[in-house]
């Protein structure tokens, strides 16, 4: 089977470019199965469930979170009311939504987990824990993690420690696509950042001049989205259903 990863889709831009674009990747690729990350997919931040509508009408299987989550009013119920909407499973118990996701395509099933990095984030559960009572509770070996943390540190340390126990672990929140797209020796796909859909001459999916000046003179600024051509980050993971080896994995970049 191939699955596709997108990372973090910014705005009316991602979700723009992927209405454009993803019907034609994915049958370019031959897809069976889409993860989105889509917590910054709303008009300024979060995600909207107008925002997440749109991500699964245009082919989103499972749609992922992390820090922004609930940064928009009426999140939390939406999170409750939609099992295919993620936010990290390491957030306390009582919190909205859930973190795991298992997807029944008769006979195999994928399992979508969403965690959240610890430095320089959140004080959340170690993800490390985290991740270990998940698994024991999943009945497949299928298991893609989205991993949403700052530091590559982090991110590198759980896919070794993932290794051979998950088939993919695909770091997401800098935005930036990272070079070390690999399946590591027990056969787990990994890349430390797959970086972001959205507007590519941007810092981040941020107008540029707005981000200097913010870090040139450290006074408040309001981030407004950066216009112009956007692009589209991912990965794409052959794997064998049976058992949850990955195959290969392929960094895309579509601009």
């Amino acid at each position: 089977m191939k699955l596709l990863f997108l990372g973090d889709v910014v705005g009316e831009s991602g979700v723009g470019i992927l209405e454009r674009r993803l019907y034609k990747l994915k049958r370019r690729y031959e897809i069976d199965f889409t993860i989105i990350n889509g917590e910054n997919s709303a008009v300024g931040n979060g995600i909207s469930e107008q925002s997440f509508r749109r991500l699964i009408q245009l082919g989103a299987d499972v749609v992922t979170g992390g820090n922004h989550s609930f940064h928009r009013l009426g999140s939390e119920q939406l999170h409750d009311d939609t099992e295919a909407l993620l936010r990290p499973a390491n957030y306390p118990d009582g919190v909205s939504g859930r973190g795991v996701y298992v997807a029944d395509l008769f006979p195999v099933k994928i399992a979508v987990v969403s965690l959240m990095g610890v430095v320089d984030l959140e004080p959340l559960e170690n993800p490390f824990f985290a991740i270990d009572r998940i698994i024991a509770d999943l009945d497949t070996p299928n298991i893609f993690v989205d991993i949403h943390a700052e530091a590559t540190s982090e991110k590198k340390a759980l896919g070794y420690y993932l290794d051979g126990r998950v088939t993919g672990v695909f770091g997401t929140h800098t935005h930036v696509q990272t070079a070390d797209e690999q399946v590591l020796s027990g056969g787990t796909a990994y890349i430390t950042d797959v970086g972001m859909c959205g507007p590519e001459h941007s810092v981040l999916g941020v107008a540029s001049d707005i981000i200097i000046e913010k870090l040139k003179y450290h006074t408040p600024v309001k981030f407004e989205p950066a216009e112009g051509a956007a692009f589209i980050n991912g990965v794409v993971v052959d794997f064998d259903e049976k058992t949850g080896r990955a195959r290969s994995v392929e960094r895309i970049v579509e601009r």
